[in-house]
């Protein structure tokens, strides 16, 4: 099945066109019985990226970058859900460099709304191992924007995920009246590709980066909630906290290390020791580069004396 020439109809500035574009997409998307072929998938994301390109007005451009990304949701079938995205993510990293700093924000933007839909569908599949795992894997392996080993991928696109991904999660949790609408999120398998990334980069920034932007932040936020603590809403919780809500408050209360169905939700500083003990082995790991393990050790003990003290 050839994918359809839809760039120019998405880069539209009328919504009507721009709308058109998206259900025929849509339509085409959702009625493939089989996965698109990579060189069809290729030539689709080609025309939706220059398409995107030429979106010039930011209400244009925002409506366009959330159509888009609430595509991924339209695919009923999961497996073909996946290979869409795929097709994004190796898009990205494939056509990053050539940005322009005029057109880059409007690219971290598109970017963020697909890190949103891919947290949705996680959640549609009830954060299903294989499911997660195979996310994972086109984020780490060759030609995905987290991938250790391959000099293609440019730093700034790992960086700006770091900067977003719990963030993004926290959003998707909250669409959720009570921690029981929606499955605790599996922060070890989650955490994994960021992790990885920090243990084996030969970059130095980046394994620094990671901690700051997502590792220490969320340790943070962790501490906001004793054990004791058993909120019996996100609105209640919200309400309880003041004004200003802490960092994370979805993820704080609707999270688990790896197993939502057997171990339900995990609460404050029992979460946070056992992602330290995640920290420690990756730490330990062989294939960690000496620089990164004594970041990532220092990073652990920090922690891990805050707790004791605690």
């Amino acid at each position: 099945m050839t994918a359809p020439p839809l760039g120019k109809y998405l880069a539209s500035t009328e919504k009507r066109i721009r709308d058109k574009a998206v259900k025929n997409l849509s339509v085409f998307l959702s009625e493939s019985t089989n996965v698109l072929p990579k060189s069809d998938m290729d030539k689709l994301w080609k025309g939706i990226f220059y398409g995107f390109w030429m979106s010039d007005k930011p209400l244009v451009q925002q409506a366009l970058a959330t159509e888009l990304s609430d595509l991924v949701l339209s695919i009923s079938q999961t497996t073909s859900a996946l290979a869409f995205l795929r097709g994004f993510w190796e898009m990205i990293v494939r056509e990053w460099n050539g940005i322009d700093r005029l057109r880059i924000d409007k690219y971290y933007m598109l970017v963020r709304r697909f890190v949103n839909a891919s947290f949705r569908l996680l959640v549609r599949t009830e954060w299903d191992t294989n499911v997660v795992k195979e996310y994972n894997d086109m984020l780490t392996t060759s030609g995905g924007p987290l991938c250790p080993s391959d000099l293609r991928v440019p730093t700034g696109l790992a960086y700006h995920l770091a900067d977003i991904y719990v963030e993004e999660l926290d959003k998707v949790l909250s669409l959720s009246t009570s921690p029981a609408d929606i499955l605790p999120a599996p922060l070890h398998p989650l955490l994994m590709p960021f992790l990885s990334l920090a243990a084996q980069t030969p970059v130095a920034v980046t394994c620094k980066r990671i901690q700051s932007s997502l590792i220490d932040p969320l340790f943070s936020a962790l501490k906001t909630l004793s054990d004791e603590e058993q909120p019996k809403s996100k609105r209640a919780r919200l309400a309880t906290t003041g004004n200003q809500p802490g960092l994370y408050p979805c993820v704080v209360i609707n999270s688990c290390y790896e197993d939502p169905k057997t171990e339900g939700s995990i609460y404050g500083h029992t979460l946070r020791k056992k992602l330290l003990r995640l920290v420690f082995e990756i730490a330990s790991q062989p294939e960690t580069r000496d620089s990164n393990r004594r970041k990532l050790y220092a990073a652990w003990k920090d922690s891990a004396e805050e707790c004791e003290e605690e």
